[in-house]
């Protein structure tokens, strides 16, 4: 089969190599279509892969064309979003279900052969079966839709309160689906940029706020009559805007930060003083599993991708390239600013 190989530091080749053949327990996917995530991309540019070769690629879908022996759950033919994480269902964390903590795991795309190629190998129950309703494109995006969910477990979330959503990329999108699915009474997105905010409110905002304008913190208290808000979900990763979730945060709020920060962060003792003060809780949050492994997440993102309730937007996608093009896609990471969404890698091109 066909696959994007990475063999060094900025050097990913489309190439041929052996295609798997799935073991007792495993199902084999004939891939359709793979997101660059922000992860891949440090592991073909910079160099960061676990180990050369190595085939990346963990946000995917396709179609199951084989199984192994002892598969009960999938057959030939069914669509199938692929779960990453590959728990060891052992140690303490995976006994209590918290998964994503497992510190014996493996992860398909980076410590194993991924889905930047025409074939992946998973195990049975790390593949999601959605009906045909849901399009490849969106079981392309399960992954990230799921951690964006995940991040709404982490904190008790109710209905009928006020939530902010601090960046809106494509985890903050759905974030704010998700927090406007379970009932929130105003979910408000931030954002330095006027598209992504009329984005928001299409996808069902009700309102949007730039914070580039100067006076953004006092247009957010009024929209809270001088509270702030219940729920704030920081996801951009920024220090700007972890910073901002303190400011936003009403009393006894509930914050959690779904972005992963690339840069040292400090507080000053009056901005971390906010905490005290306002006894709010925070928490993080770490990629989208639950008991049983790989959780509701998953399901309810193939449910609500199905009716229509979580909504999936074109400019989602920036651009699909085929896979023999996968060099290309990389390369074009390396211009600050230019891909705006996510790239698909169409493994049939």
């Amino acid at each position: 089969m066909k696959a994007g190989v990475v063999h060094g530091k900025e050097d990913i080749r489309y190439e041929d190599i052996d295609k798997p053949v799935p073991g007792k327990g495993e199902v084999l996917i004939k891939v359709k279509y793979t997101g660059i995530c922000g992860s891949d991309i440090p592991r073909v540019n910079d160099g960061a892969c676990h180990f050369y070769p190595n085939v990346l690629g963990h946000e995917f879908s396709g179609v199951i064309e084989a199984i192994g022996e002892g598969v009960t759950t999938l057959n030939n033919g069914d669509h199938v979003a692929g779960v990453p994480l590959v728990p060891c269902m052992e140690c303490e964390d995976c006994q209590r279900g918290d998964y994503s903590l497992c510190k014996n795991y493996s992860f398909i795309g980076s410590r194993e052969f991924g889905s930047f190629a025409q074939y992946v190998v998973v195990p049975e129950r790390n593949a999601v079966k959605f009906d045909d309703e849901v399009t490849f494109e969106q079981g392309a995006f399960f992954e990230p839709a799921t951690v964006a969910l995940h991040g709404l477990q982490r904190v008790d979330y109710k209905g009928g309160k006020t939530v902010a959503i601090l960046g809106g990329g494509t985890i903050g999108m759905f974030v704010m689906q998700w927090a406007k699915i379970f009932g929130a009474k105003e979910v408000v997105v931030f954002d330095i940029s006027d598209e992504r905010l009329a984005l928001g409110k299409r996808l069902g905002a009700t309102g949007g706020i730039n914070t580039l304008v100067e006076e953004y913190q006092q247009q957010a208290l009024d929209l809270t009559k001088g509270r702030g808000f219940d729920y704030v979900f920081e996801t951009a990763g920024n220090t700007i805007t972890m910073k901002m979730a303190f400011e936003l945060a009403a009393n006894k709020a509930q914050v959690c930060f779904v972005g992963t920060p690339t840069k040292e962060l400090s507080f000053s003792v009056k901005e971390w003083e906010n905490m005290n003060r306002k006894e709010f809780t925070l928490t993080g949050s770490w990629m989208s599993y639950s008991a049983p492994f790989p959780g509701e997440e998953w399901i309810l993102v193939a449910h609500y991708f199905k009716t229509g309730l979580l909504k999936f937007d074109d400019s989602f996608i920036y651009k699909k390239m085929p896979l023999s093009k996968i060099a290309d896609a990389f390369e074009m990471f390396k211009v600050p600013g230019q891909v705006k969404g996510k790239i698909l890698i169409d493994s049939e091109g």
